[in-house]
């Protein structure tokens, strides 16, 4: 028989890994696009990555919709927006 105010191992309760190295982490979805947007422009951020809520009366709101529930054109944005804070190491900015 088992306790049930046992302690769950793998609860959310645990502090999360501090991950200095990774540029995603702590970024919202939201702060993405909105960095992306403001740096290519949505015509741009679509030519880059084809998608409908990017090149058709494009908006935070709609991308995020779409973004939230279509996990390969997230990992595109994601992928786009390290290639942004990449080129922008190497010119200085």
């Amino acid at each position: 028989m088992t306790s049930t105010t046992d302690p769950d191992p793998t609860s959310a309760s645990t502090p999360a890994t501090p991950q200095p190295r990774n540029p995603l982490h702590g970024k919202t979805l939201e702060a993405i696009v909105t960095e992306l947007v403001d740096h290519y422009g949505w015509a741009g951020l679509g030519e880059r990555i084809p998608v409908r809520c990017f090149t058709h009366d494009p908006s935070v709101a709609s991308s995020l919709k779409f973004l939230r529930k279509t996990p390969w054109a997230r990992d595109k944005v994601e992928g786009l927006y390290l290639f942004m804070l990449r080129e922008a190491r190497r010119q200085g900015q």
